[in-house]
């Protein structure tokens, strides 16, 4: 029976998941289609279900991934304790049902490299990526603080990280969008002349493979990891969840 499964963002023009969907069901012989749904607005999405009763599931990325919460009939326990969704079911009733699988893909990929000396995590930006990682640290018992401009309680404005805060944090996390492709010249501001070899810089950004964050950290001889293997998981992760019955 053919299924269409897709993506929900505000712009999917260089989004992997429809190529890698659409040769996983190459692969499997399965005839089931991936489609980029771009919304202007998360309100829009009950149009979309209307017009696509065939849709049997979808992703969610930036910068819906709080926002389609209220949406939804069901959490799962994990997407309720993280508050953020990138996995939609639909399931047999018509009924929505949200999953979280970037805590899960992140922490697989983000452990490969960690050390015993990478104690404390700066995460960059505080949306629904985010709080992904923030669950995936809690499990790995490391320590966090999120970084945004705007001054909030209990997180740190980029304006007041310097080389005191570098050497208590060992571990930066890109969450933010700043540095994808084609705004390749772009990274958050940070003083990366205060890295040293002993820290750890993590971009879930994918594309470029390397981004300026990256770059400027790997030259002051930082451990660094980008997105892709962090994607490749939550996508099997995701799979898994919307192949399975309902």
């Amino acid at each position: 029976m053919s299924k269409v499964f897709g993506l929900i963002g505000k712009s999917l023009k260089h989004s992997f998941s429809k190529n890698y969907f659409e040769k996983k069901f190459e692969n499997l012989n399965l005839p089931f289609h991936y489609l980029n749904f771009e919304l202007k607005s998360i309100d829009d999405l009950t149009s979309l279900l209307s017009k696509y009763n065939e849709l049997a599931g979808f992703n969610v990325t930036i910068p819906y991934k709080e926002a389609i919460i209220p949406f939804l009939d069901k959490l799962s326990t994990k997407a309720k304790s993280i508050g953020a969704v990138n996995c939609v079911k639909v399931l047999e009733n018509g009924k929505l049902m949200g999953y979280n699988t970037d805590a899960f893909g992140f922490k697989l990929s983000f452990e490969k490299h960690l050390r015993p000396y990478h104690k404390k995590a700066l995460i960059l930006g505080t949306g629904g990526a985010s709080k992904a990682v923030a669950f995936a640290l809690e499990e790995l018992k490391i320590p966090y603080t999120f970084v945004s401009r705007r001054k909030e309680t209990n997180q740190l404005t980029y304006d007041l990280i310097n080389s005191t805060v570098l050497d208590n944090y060992q571990i930066i996390i890109n969450t933010t969008p700043l540095g994808t492709f084609p705004n390749i010249n772009e990274c958050p501001k940070l003083p990366y002349q205060f890295m040293t070899k002993s820290h750890y810089a993590f971009d879930l950004i994918y594309n470029p493979s390397e981004t300026k964050f990256l770059a400027n950290s790997k030259a002051q001889g930082a451990t660094i990891a980008n997105g892709e293997n962090m994607l490749i998981f939550q996508a099997e992760k995701s799979w898994e969840i919307l192949n399975e019955e309902s």
